[in-house]
């Protein structure tokens, strides 16, 4: 979540929505579901509670993504502290507001709101300093941040970061009623909002209407999971409950999933080209060696993050 310094990349797209009907991903091979995650309760910032989906030790399993927490609450007490400033270094973040209003500014000056539908994408590269605060008192702040790992090559370049309003994210439906918003990567047919090419991620939210079905086209390198954050769904057979992650099977010849809902659910899909490199974490920094970790903190500590280099 983040607002920083400029555009140093080729991979940001000027993709335009899309209103269109879809005739659907096709799917001859699905993959099945390799193992429930059910998330951890925490807290993070200033006391602000979530669900830890995706945790350290899946890093590995699920590279190149790092982490995927899950916020949702009525009650201001759960969120009002927000994220003080807090520095990144190494990764990429993807913030996905769902409900809410949240605003974000950096140690360069900069500064966005985050409302409803809204993604922030910030590639936190050679380090930023940051805070996300809620704007407001009361009501209901929902959303995700999902960590997306950089590969050594780029760990070091200057960040980026892109505000997302939620019109200027790509969507369609199919002819039964299924919704997809395509934050980054291809559905069917529709490019998203984001692309990269070192780890080709694909992130869709995907909302079924009672008896429908979506199918996602995967490569079969890729590694992948689904979260149900509504409803239920069955995946090759596997009934995944609200608020639980199934970690897709990887195996040759898989084309991608098919996800099936008896009663209206919405869900993530979210995949990727793994990297395959050393991940080496420390608290918000994530390099590939111990000695680019001690590096890491000595710069945040002598002030070095809170330039625009």
């Amino acid at each position: 979540m983040t607002t920083t310094i400029q555009d140093n990349t080729s991979e940001r797209p000027d993709a335009a929505p899309t209103a269109r009907v879809a005739a659907g991903d096709a799917v001859a091979n699905p993959r099945t579901v390799e193992q429930l995650v059910t998330g951890q309760r925490t807290s993070d910032g200033a006391g602000v509670k979530l669900t830890r989906v995706l945790t350290q030790p899946l890093q590995r399993r699920l590279d190149p993504y790092l982490m995927l927490d899950a916020f949702g609450t009525d009650d201001p007490q759960d969120y009002i502290g927000g994220f003080p400033d807090h520095p990144h270094r190494g990764f990429e973040t993807i913030t996905y507001m769902i409900a809410g209003r949240m605003r974000h500014r950096d140690s360069a000056g900069h500064e966005g709101l985050l409302q409803n539908g809204d993604v922030q994408w910030m590639t936190a590269a050679r380090g930023v300093v940051h805070s996300e605060l809620p704007e407001q008192e009361e009501g209901r702040m929902e959303g995700f941040q999902l960590w997306l790992n950089l590969p050594a090559k780029d760990k070091m370049n200057a960040p980026w970061y892109r505000d997302i309003k939620a019109g200027d994210i790509p969507s369609f439906t199919t002819p039964d009623g299924v919704t997809a918003r395509v934050i980054a990567g291809v559905s069917q047919g529709v490019a998203g909002a984001v692309t990269r090419e070192s780890t080709e991620p694909i992130y869709v939210d995907v909302e079924l209407p009672a008896g429908t079905r979506f199918a996602q086209a995967l490569p079969p390198s890729h590694n992948a999971f689904v979260y149900v954050y509504r409803g239920e769904v069955t995946i090759a057979g596997t009934k995944v409950a609200r608020e639980r992650m199934a970690i897709l099977a990887n195996a040759p010849g898989k084309d991608g999933v098919v996800i099936e809902a008896g009663t209206a659910a919405r869900v993530l899909v979210i995949a990727g080209r793994p990297l395959g490199e050393p991940i080496a974490q420390y608290g918000p920094f994530v390099m590939n060696t111990k000695d680019e970790i001690y590096q890491a903190v000595q710069d945040f500590q002598s002030g070095q993050f809170t330039s625009a280099h």
